[in-house]
């Protein structure tokens, strides 16, 4: 079974379109939260989520399973999702 991934990004965030971009095209399914994009205490909750993995609260941050990669890196993706 494939690794659940799970994305925090922001919407206007050029890192974040590149990894949803680079996902779509490797036909991984994953899923993606534009923290940007929400208000209030559901953005709180997201946000207290995102420093759970990454104190930095920097984006995206992308949960592989039980690894987490800061940032759009191709080669750490691949690796966590089995891609060659």
């Amino acid at each position: 079974m494939a690794a659940t991934v799970r994305m925090f990004t922001l919407s206007t965030c050029s890192h974040c379109k590149a990894t949803k971009k680079f996902l779509s095209d490797c036909d991984v399914a994953y899923e993606a939260t534009d923290v940007d994009l929400l208000k209030g205490d559901e953005r709180q909750l997201v946000i207290n989520e995102v420093i759970k993995y990454n104190p930095d609260r920097s984006f995206p941050t992308i949960v592989i399973g039980d690894k987490v990669i800061i940032g759009f890196n191709e080669k750490a993706l691949r690796e966590a999702l089995g891609i060659k």
